[in-house]
């Protein structure tokens, strides 16, 4: 009764549990809820990605369906990593002959890079994305890729510790090693600025602030940043080396794609209901950003990778990148930037579509999905 009465009392008196988010705009809720004393019930016509209804615990009717569909796609293909046997990669890692000193060298830097990397996506999330994003929809979403964030977390410690690694070099890593460090530094601005809580969505220069933090971490930071770890571990596990580890992975890429396409299609929903946002000024300023991402990211290449390996060299990840970042610069909408890039790694497409058959004796498939989701026809 008492929450009724709040929520009639209008803009003046709802419930911190019934407003939107610390960066609605403060006419929200005059505009879609009250008139005066007069309360009326939340329409699809209320809902917007940012600044939109005041009451985000309208789940339905829906609006953005693609949300709830990759909701209940992200939830259907679950998977934790003690699920994973580890055995090979132990014996493989203490025999001393097992693997080079440059195979090793990108296991630690990868797992250096990413033990760190998914949390940094998590409280980005969390502290956040989540309080600006007024869509249920969309925000139910954000809770699973938030679980999902910490299932990889889980994944690189279960790595780190079946290995029986140096756990604070590793964890350091983000520290103490600059190729690593840089790529973080460059986030953690964009994190900082989400996170602050002053920050208020509702005037074009913040809802800009908060476009470009949502792009740089869909299309650079989980569609940019973690791809040449996942060619460089992949790799290997083609090789048949470090198998379980290479099996993790694939399950975290098949996540991080579904991460970064929602991201996109946020990003493109955001833009289609704000189009006073993308002036050619903020494109330029986001061109700009492409290309530092991609700098930083073949830096962290070569350090990873300081003479070839597994078949790969680091001239290999220039074109690589070139090619993602132009595909990135597509999906929301930006020319590319390198003409003619090729992909290198055309077998990647296998892993991110997660064709590839396994013995089901053997190891979980990667197409495995849970009963609900099932089709016994």
């Amino acid at each position: 009764m008492l929450l009724f009465e709040e929520q009639m009392k209008g803009s003046a008196g709802a419930s911190p549990a019934l407003q939107a988010t610390a960066g609605a705009a403060p006419h929200a809720v005059d505009r879609h809820h009250a008139c005066g004393d007069e309360y009326r019930r939340v329409s699809v016509e209320d809902k917007r990605v940012i600044i939109g209804q005041t009451d985000v615990n309208h789940l339905v009717p829906f609006k953005y369906k693609w949300a709830w569909e990759k909701f209940l796609a992200a939830c259907a293909i679950h998977w934790m990593p003690l699920e994973i046997q580890m055995s090979r990669d132990i014996a493989l890692w203490k025999d001393p002959g097992g693997l080079t000193e440059d195979e090793r060298r990108i296991v630690k830097r990868n797992l250096g890079f990413f033990v760190t990397a998914d949390s940094l996506a998590a409280n980005n999330i969390l502290l956040g994305t989540y309080r600006h994003i007024t869509a249920p929809e969309c925000r139910q979403y954000l809770l699973r890729q938030a679980f999902e964030e910490a299932i990889h977390t889980h994944a690189y410690q279960y790595i780190v510790e079946s290995l029986q690694l140096d756990e604070g070099e590793v964890f350091n890593a983000y520290h103490e090693i600059p190729s690593i460090r840089a790529k973080d530094e460059f986030l953690i601005p964009f994190i900082d600025t989400l996170t602050d809580p002053a920050f208020r969505t509702g005037s074009v220069e913040n809802d800009q602030k908060l476009l470009r933090s949502l792009i740089v971490f869909a299309c650079l930071m989980e569609g940019l940043f973690f791809y040449v770890g996942f060619v460089q571990i992949l790799a290997l596990g083609r090789q048949n080396k470090m198998t379980g580890a290479a099996e993790q992975y694939q399950y975290i890429l098949r996540d991080e794609s579904m991460h970064c396409n929602f991201g996109i299609d946020m990003i493109n929903q955001i833009k289609l209901e704000n189009p006073q946002l993308w002036t050619p000024d903020f494109r330029d300023e986001i061109h700009a950003l492409f290309r530092t991402a991609v700098e930083l990211e073949y830096r962290y290449a070569e350090d990873t990778m300081p003479r070839g390996v597994l078949g790969l060299n680091a001239s290999m990840f220039k074109e690589y990148l070139r090619f993602i970042c132009n595909r990135r610069c597509q999906q929301i909408g930006l020319d590319p930037l390198y003409e003619s890039a090729t992909n290198p790694f055309p077998w990647m497409a296998e892993m991110i579509d997660l064709k590839k058959e396994k013995n089901f004796f053997e190891t979980r498939v990667t197409e495995y999905q849970t009963g609900g989701a099932l089709s016994w026809d």
